[in-house]
């Protein structure tokens, strides 16, 4: 930021010197020099943008300085000229001072609507948790109090709790996690073995529903630097979600592609798909509509794919699917030559010789 802000000082003291220099070099004694003259407001409007009223009336002063020779002398032989100089620098100051009142105003704004989401999120977290652990906890004092006066046996009656319990400490952990800065080990690793890894968490809950899960992956590994924990983790989340919005015998591709200087996965569903507003608040935390969902799966997701200097985008239709794309940048340490390996991935058995020569799109519900 510092450096960005001096490049900025740079460019508006240049720009005012040039513009004088211009001045006297060229017009010094034909009318066509007040074409210059509108050129002082480029770095006066710069100034006001980036630095505000303190910052344009600064450059005012310093402009204001360089025009003062020509009120005298050549440049204003007759009066009207004169007046149209000293004209033409009130102008620049009101200019400038007006200018630099309303970026002020905007930052202002803009600060006071910062401040009050930020607010609003704490108000909406502390709802949601609150909300999210009502339930679980009813459930625990009930059985307690039951247990307490003889009305069940406590056989009976320790099941739910503990199941109870269970529910409030996932909760907990996610807000935990969500809370807390995404620490990265990170370590040379095969794309592709990640996102099989994650398949695998996810084929029991999608054998249940008779859904079909595809790779479409390169046949050589795809080296990238990173946490493959944390990595499997957000593709488990981003392909339950996927699991969860597709209906029955409905497929989901998972597809992996890598170029020069980033590599992109995407995962492509055919379900229910998701609505503006859900689409506009998908990485709010604790926004779900998901009967069960805390609202901070995508928003873990997206900390820990942006923690990976990546990128995350969605598109999503109702009733036409969703597609998660997410793109994630090779590290100077890494290689965007794929090099051979001895065993290739899958999410069931590795793959034999015969299906990796035939096709690199194979089935993982096949894998078996």
């Amino acid at each position: 930021m510092p450096r960005k802000k001096g490049l900025h000082i740079a460019f508006i003291v240049g720009f005012a010197l040039l513009t004088t220099s211009l001045h006297f070099l060229i017009f010094q004694r034909q009318s066509p020099h007040v074409i210059l003259e509108e050129l002082f407001y480029i770095p006066l409007l710069l100034a006001a943008v980036v630095f505000g009223l303190k910052g344009s009336l600064l450059t005012y002063l310093f402009i204001s300085a360089l025009y003062i020779p020509f009120l005298f002398g050549q440049w204003s032989a007759t009066f009207l000229e004169f007046a149209d100089r000293l004209l033409h620098l009130l102008f620049t100051g009101l200019f400038a001072f007006l200018a630099g009142i309303f970026v002020e105003r905007k930052k202002r704004y803009q600060k006071q609507r910062e401040e009050d989401r930020h607010l609003a999120a704490i108000g909406q977290a502390a709802a949601a948790i609150v909300h999210d652990l009502k339930n679980p906890l009813i459930v625990v004092l009930a059985f307690a109090k039951r247990i307490k006066d003889k009305r069940t046996n406590p056989e009976t009656g320790i099941e739910p709790i503990i199941e109870s319990a269970e529910n409030m400490q996932m909760i907990m952990d996610s807000v935990m996690d969500f809370a807390r800065p995404v620490v990265l080990k990170m370590k040379p690793e095969d794309m592709r073995d990640v996102i099989l890894r994650a398949c695998r968490s996810c084929r029991s809950k999608a054998e249940e529903r008779g859904i079909t899960l595809s790779a479409d992956f390169p046949p050589h590994p795809v080296y990238l630097e990173m946490d493959d924990l944390q990595l499997e983790r957000a593709f488990a989340n981003l392909i339950h979600n996927s699991v969860d919005a597709s209906g029955q015998g409905q497929s989901i591709i998972l597809s992996l592609a890598a170029g020069r200087k980033f590599i992109e996965a995407r995962i492509k569903d055919f379900g229910t798909g998701m609505d503006k507003e859900t689409l506009d608040n998908l990485y709010i935390p604790f926004y779900s509509k998901k009967k069960g969902g805390t609202g901070l799966g995508m928003a873990i997701v997206k900390k820990i794919v942006e923690g990976h200097q990546g990128k995350i985008r969605v598109y999503s239709q109702p009733g036409l699917g969703t597609e998660v794309i997410v793109t994630l940048p090779y590290s100077k340490a890494d290689s965007p030559v794929h090099r051979e390996k001895s065993s290739e991935p899958s999410c069931g058995k590795p793959l034999d010789r015969e299906e990796e020569r035939g096709s690199d799109n194979s089935s993982i519900e096949e894998e078996k």
